[in-house]
Order: C-alpha cells, then sequence, then structure tokens
C-alpha cells in the first residue's frame, strides 16, 4: 500500500508541475496568437488516452485512440519518396484541404487537449517552432503570421520563459499555502529568551548552548526560522549574543556537509526545560506512568537533563535498553522505569515556553516568497557542488525513484505541498540551463538575435536540439539507473 501511496504522490504531483509549466508556455503563445496545436498532460507516444478538441463550436472527444501525423511523405510526379541529403524520405506537411471534414486535423487553429499513457512529462506544441515535438521539415513552407518563427524575438523570449515563470509562481504559492495553511504561526527570534541549543557538531562549529543569534550575515532574522537556515552553512557569518556580550562566529563555505552527519540536528530552540505537555496514548512514557507536568532531572542518577535539547541528543544513546527516568512531580521526585524505541523515542512531547505569532496573509505571502527564495538558492548552490566536483553526483542527484522515497509512504498534505512546492522551483531553474532541448536553450538563441539583429538559422535550431535531445536522454538514463542502484544498495 506504502508504495502506492508513493507512486500516487508522485504522479500527481509531476502530473500538477507540468501541466502549470506548459500552461505557462500556452497562455503566452495565446497572447501573442500563436496557434497551438496540441496540449497534452504526460506523453502519448502511438497512443492517446484521452483527447478532445472543439469544431465548429462542438467539443468532440475520444478515448484510447491511435496518433495520427500532421505530415506525410513527399512524393514526385513518378509518386516516389523525394530523399533528403541523408537517404531518407522527406515529409511535408498534410494537404488540409483534402482531409475529410470529420479529420480533426483539418482544423489546427483550435487547440486538440489530450492526456497521455506516460506520466513523465508533457508538452504544448507550438506552431512554427522547431523542438521535440517538430522538426525543420514541417517549417518547409514560407511563415504563417499565426506562427512562432515569424514573431519578433522578444515575443518568443516571453513564449519560452512562460513555463519557467509559471512554475516559479507555483513555487512561491504553494510555500505561501504551506505557511498559511498548515504552519499558521511562527515563533519570533527575539521570544527565545533561552537562547538556542546547539547539538554536538554546532558546538564544533564554535556555537553553545544559550547562545541567542542576533543577525546572519548582517540581516536581522524576524522568525526563529530564519535564525536556523541551512544557508548559513554554505558560508556565513553570525553574529550571537553569549553571555551579555555579542561576538561573531565565521562558517566555512563547506559546513554544509556536516549537515549529512548531524541527523538533521545542529541548532533549533530546544534549550528549556522537559516538562511534559502530553504523551502518545498507549505510548512508552504513558504506559510507564509518566504524567503531564513532569519534568525530567536526570537519566539513570548521572546524566543530567537540563534541557529539552540535551535529552533528545542523549536519549537514542538508549535506543532498545532500560532506563529510569528520575522526575520532579509537583514537590515530590519519581523514578520511572522505560525502554526507548529502536528511535530513542519515548512517546512524549515537552511543553513550550515561547508564544507564537500567527501569520498575517501578508507575511505568509511574504515569508513564502522569501522561503522559495532560500530553497531555491540552496538547491543552485548544491548543483553548483556537483558540477564543480566538491559533491558526488550519484548521491546528489535524484530522479522519479528517488522523488518517490521523499514523498513517502504515508499521505500527509503538507509534506506533499512542501515537496512539491519545491521541485516546482527545481523544475523552474533546471529549465532555464542554457541546454540545448530545454527552455534556457531555446531563450541563449532568442537573446543572440536579439543582440546581433541576425536569426540563428534553422537547421543550427535542428542540430542544437537534436544534441539537446541526446544529453538530456543520456541524463535521464543515469538518474534512473542511479535511482535504481541506491535501491540495492
Amino acid at each position: 500500500m506504502s508504495i502506492i501511496i508513493m507512486i500516487t504522490q508522485l504522479i500527481l504531483g509531476l502530473a500538477l508541475l507540468v501541466f502549470v509549466h506548459e500552461l505557462g508556455h500556452f497562455f503566452a503563445a495565446r497572447v501573442f496568437k500563436i496557434r497551438v496545436p496540441k496540449f497534452y498532460l504526460f506523453f502519448n507516444p502511438g497512443i492517446s488516452l484521452i483527447r478532445f478538441k472543439k469544431i465548429h463550436g462542438r467539443l468532440r472527444v475520444k478515448f484510447l485512440t491511435k496518433n495520427s501525423s500532421d505530415t506525410e511523405i513527399e512524393r514526385n510526379e513518378q509518386g516516389e519518396p523525394v530523399l533528403n541529403e541523408n537517404g531518407k524520405p522527406k515529409r511535408k506537411l498534410l494537404n488540409l484541404s483534402a482531409l475529410p471534414d470529420d479529420d480533426w486535423r483539418k482544423y489546427p487553429e483550435n487547440t486538440e487537449y489530450g492526456i497521455g499513457w506516460l506520466p513523465l512529462g508533457g508538452y504544448c506544441q507550438i506552431s512554427g517552432m522547431i523542438d521535440e515535438t517538430q522538426s525543420i521539415e514541417n517549417l518547409s513552407s514560407e511563415p504563417q503570421e499565426w506562427e512562432y518563427r515569424s514573431k519578433p524575438a522578444w515575443q518568443r523570449l516571453i513564449v519560452i520563459l512562460g513555463g519557467v515563470i509559471a512554475n516559479l509562481i507555483l513555487g512561491v504559492f504553494l510555500f505561501a499555502w504551506v505557511i498559511g495553511k498548515y504552519e499558521k504561526v511562527y515563533i519570533p527570534n527575539e521570544a527565545v529568551t533561552d537562547g538556542i541549543y546547539a547539538y554536538q557538531t554546532a558546538r564544533n562549529m564554535g556555537f553553545k548552548c544559550g547562545d541567542k543569534i542576533i543577525s546572519i550575515d548582517g540581516k536581522i532574522p524576524e522568525r526563529f526560522n530564519d535564525a536556523i537556515n541551512p544557508k548559513m552553512y554554505f558560508g556565513s557569518i553570525v553574529t550571537v549574543e553569549r553571555e551579555g556580550k555579542t561576538m561573531d562566529i565565521v562558517i566555512s563555505e563547506d559546513a554544509y556537509k556536516v549537515l549529512k552527519g548531524s541527523r538533521g540536528r545542529l541548532i533549533d530552540k530546544s534549550n528549556y526545560p522537559v516538562i511534559v505537555d502530553s504523551m502518545v496514548k498507549d505510548g512508552i512514557a504513558y504506559l510507564a506512568g509518566m504524567q503531564k507536568g513532569d519534568r525530567f532531572l536526570f537519566i539513570n542518577d548521572t546524566l543530567s537533563i537540563p534541557t529539552w535539547g540535551t535529552l533528545f541528543e542523549n536519549l537514542y544513546l538508549f535506543a532498545n535498553q532500560q532506563i529510569s527516568i528520575t522526575c520532579m512531580r509537583n514537590a515530590d521526585t519519581m523514578r520511572i522505569e522505560l525502554t526507548p524505541d529502536s528511535l530513542g523515542k519515548i512517546g512524549i512531547i515537552p511543553s513550550n515556553p515561547y508564544q507564537l505569532k500567527p501569520y498575517s496573509i501578508r507575511q505568509s505571502i511574504a515569508y513564502g516568497w522569501k522561503d522559495a527564495m532560500n530553497s531555491l538558492t540552496l538547491n543552485v548552490k548544491g548543483l553548483g557542488k556537483v558540477i564543480s566536483g566538491e559533491e558526488s553526483a550519484s548521491e546528489s542527484l535524484t530522479g522519479p525513484i528517488g522523488i518517490a522515497q521523499i514523498y513517502g509512504g504515508t499521505w500527509h498534505w503538507e509534506r506533499f505541498w512542501s515537496i512539491t512546492a519545491l521541485l516546482s522551483l527545481v523544475l523552474a531553474f533546471m529549465n532555464i540551463l542554457p541546454i540545448p532541448g530545454l527552455d534556457g536553450g531555446h531563450a541563449i538563441f532568442n537573446l543572440i538575435e536579439m543582440i546581433t539583429g541576425r536569426k540563428v538559422s534553422d537547421k543550427v535550431l535542428q542540430h542544437a536540439q537534436t544534441v539537446g535531445m541526446i544529453i538530456l536522454i543520456l541524463l535521464m538514463i543515469y538518474i534512473f539507473g542511479n535511482d535504481i542502484f541506491k535501491l540495492f544498495k
């Protein structure tokens, strides 16, 4: 069942991202009166699951139908195929006027919408554009006013960037949505009066428990989450208040490497006493007789537990071992025997001494943008480390299988939207890379034309598209193979 949930979340997430991306291209093309013959969610090699098109004001629908070509083999007067320079038959656009009235291809001015059977992407076919949906042979006729190639370079650039912009907007919107819908509240940085709890890795970097973070690279964080942003571990200067004095902690550019072995914990707000607020019903602490309001003092009479961070940092060391917890209940000292689970958890939720502040709508949007940009920056920096060789590509790059595992085997909407938001930003960034076949590759050629005043030839575009597709296919094979290899490590 968990595998089904993983796959379902992956397909739903990718479907949303692809749909929005292609919708960005679609709307931009229609603004400039460029025809869009086909708009498909998922790829449809050979067969389409469903397709529909409006003809003469009436919506026509077809299910599980074989795809029809928009071109035909060009023949000479003797009826023999005309060959190109590679010895292959040339193809030309169909003579639409010769098609029967019930043939959808006779009405190219109307968009055909559909859903393919291969859930690995989708496409928006734009008339007069050389891409994966059509080659130079489809463009042998004179440019028409409703074609992409007949428009000014700046308009073509906007059409190309439409998908990237749409994914960027979606990512920011989803970040803001998660904040407003699920998080709802935040802890102001100045409210953390006990200072941070610094785990061992952070202590090695110069932090101490009780430090109050004043600023990061001179910027004063409003939320405590901003004060512990992972971006600081790519190089920063953190100003803290320690015992009434301010001091700077310089973090090197390669400090991010400590994130891998830190169990996800470097700095948090847990520098306050462990007072039980609630427990998991029928959990370990509950069954052992622990009660709301109990305050932790020691583990096994010797390990002092002054703060929640101390408990969290040490409890996993006693996984599956019976221990004695000394706690204060009202004015009495109690000893409770229990055995933490394999993860070192006992099923308690400590009371939070810090007052939460609700997000306003304006703050949800503002922080949605800020969190989105921070996440995008982290991923861009991470990719830069891979390209420079500082990080292993096999460990850093993740494909569909890895993404499905990130979504997880249980369905949590907050996590689903958070992951999808991040993927939308990553998709926007990856598409803007100047690689032929991607939006960034097309954008580069348009920028060259805008700067030089000379249009790049169709043959160059065709060759670039071919090279780009080969690179992308090889990259996909590598990523898929890497995902499969990780499953069996």
